[in-house]
């Protein structure tokens, strides 16, 4: 295979039909939690490690997206835990299933909140721990990961479970064991996908829930960009809801 722009392009064009099309089904009851909790008055927290996050910038505070959401990531044990933030340039901190209880504490989370964890290969300690955190403390869980990956890998946390088999809901993001799929001539691949299949899943959900709200007859929170006239306003209404339940500039 050509090593290009336009052989990578072709591959994810192909890969986003399929996981779009193919994940319909999952998409819809991921949709049917996360809108039954914001009916509820609950809030979305969405949580990735490493390029992981970038799905969970998709789901919280962002311009088209819920306002009763809130961005998880490990850096809160620095933000919020009063951690020193040398303690994020340690490789090995999103092995560590210690850091998942700490990351729920510090999160401003109720009964009727709803997760979506986010993590490719979906073995990592601090992905499993929080799963299995949210899940024992009665939340809904979807989960995005590659099952392909996950089924290739071995276990890492203790329990010798993975986030694909913790939660309610699991989407497949279709890539491949590795996420890259440009073969290199000595090995290897590059150019991931991962986060650009998971962006879209992440807004096809937002999209279901928003019909959802809309078929019950109330009006969606949905936030509008800052950068447009009265933009910040609408936000600033629509967060004073929230207040408490909610965190922004983190």
């Amino acid at each position: 295979m050509t090593i290009s722009g336009m052989a990578y392009y072709t591959i994810i064009s192909e890969l986003l039909d399929r996981v779009a099309r193919g994940q319909a089904a999952e998409v819809a009851a991921a949709a049917d939690l996360i809108s039954e909790a914001v009916r509820g008055g609950g809030v979305l927290h969405a949580f990735g490690s490493g390029h992981s996050e970038a799905l969970a910038m998709e789901l919280a505070g962002r311009a088209g997206g819920l306002v009763p959401s809130n961005r998880l990531a490990l850096r809160d044990i620095v933000l919020f835990g009063g951690e020193p933030a040398s303690v994020l340039s340690d490789p090995g901190l999103e092995h560590d299933a210690s850091v998942a209880r700490r990351l729920y504490e510090l999160a401003p989370v109720k009964q009727g909140d709803v997760f979506v964890i986010a993590s490719h290969s979906g073995v990592n300690g601090v992905v499993v721990e929080l799963a299995s955190l949210v899940k024992e403390r009665g939340h809904g869980l979807i989960a995005v990961t590659s099952l392909e990956h996950t089924r290739g890998v071995p276990a890492r946390h203790p329990s010798g479970r993975r986030l694909s088999e913790i939660a309610d809901v699991v989407l497949d993001n279709g890539g491949p064991y590795g996420d890259a799929v440009l073969p290199l001539p000595a090995g290897g691949s590059a150019c991931a996908v991962s986060s650009v299949t998971g962006a879209v899943l992440a807004q096809m959900i937002i999209a279901e829930v928003t019909r959802r709200l809309l078929d019950a007859g109330e009006e969606p929170p949905i936030y509008l960009s800052a950068n447009v006239p009265g933009g910040g306003e609408h936000n600033s209404q629509l967060e004073a809801r929230y207040v408490g339940r909610i965190r922004r500039g983190a």
